[in-house]
């Protein structure tokens, strides 16, 4: 039997992410977001939810780019601590230890330790309600050879993603299928 619940964002799991951007004069700054998906595949394009309130809102905003950087397990400890202190008052790169590395096409770096980082460029903003949707088409991806398969595909065994549900971490497991199981 099922019971009815409050009505929320009760959609899980969510996966977690490390959105770099950077102010004016360069100074890159990390937001980690949960509420990321991908929003089209022509043009590819991922849509990323953020308070108004939030730092890393305005920064977008204005310089209309970011990236989309995927975590590991092993850096969860300065993923978690990059939401909790503001880009405003701390250096979340100095402090975690993560690393910089330049983007191709975006001033925003991406992050060293993440195996797969999203360049995007933001072509609209959407007012929904205490969070906005930002969506950027995707205009360069980067992918660590370390995590790929003999066939060139992401082992994620080897990527070690993890998604976050209602206030808690949670790693992936193995794979347990293939798409199109109903079909005969």
């Amino acid at each position: 039997m099922k019971v009815e619940w409050k009505v929320s964002e009760l959609l899980y799991p969510c996966p977690v992410t490390l959105v770099t951007c950077v102010d004016r004069e360069g100074k890159a700054n990390i937001i980690p977001l949960a509420w990321v998906g991908i929003a089209c595949s022509d043009p590819p394009t991922i849509g990323i939810a953020i308070r108004p309130q939030r730092h890393s809102y305005g920064l977008i905003k204005e310089t209309k780019e970011f990236v989309v950087n995927i975590p590991t397990a092993d850096i969860l400890r300065e993923t978690d601590y990059c939401g909790e202190v503001s880009g405003m008052d701390h250096d979340k790169f100095t402090e975690t230890g993560l690393t910089l590395e330049p983007a191709t096409y975006v001033k925003p770096p991406l992050i060293k330790e993440c195996p797969v980082n999203l360049e995007c460029t933001l072509q609209q903003v959407i007012k929904i309600g205490v969070h906005d949707l930002f969506l950027g088409q995707v205009i360069a991806v980067h992918v660590d050879q370390a995590i790929l398969d003999e066939k060139g595909r992401i082992d994620y065994a080897k990527a070690k993603p993890f998604v976050y549900n209602h206030g808690e971490y949670w790693s992936l497991g193995k794979m347990i299928g293939l798409r199109h199981l109903s079909r005969k």
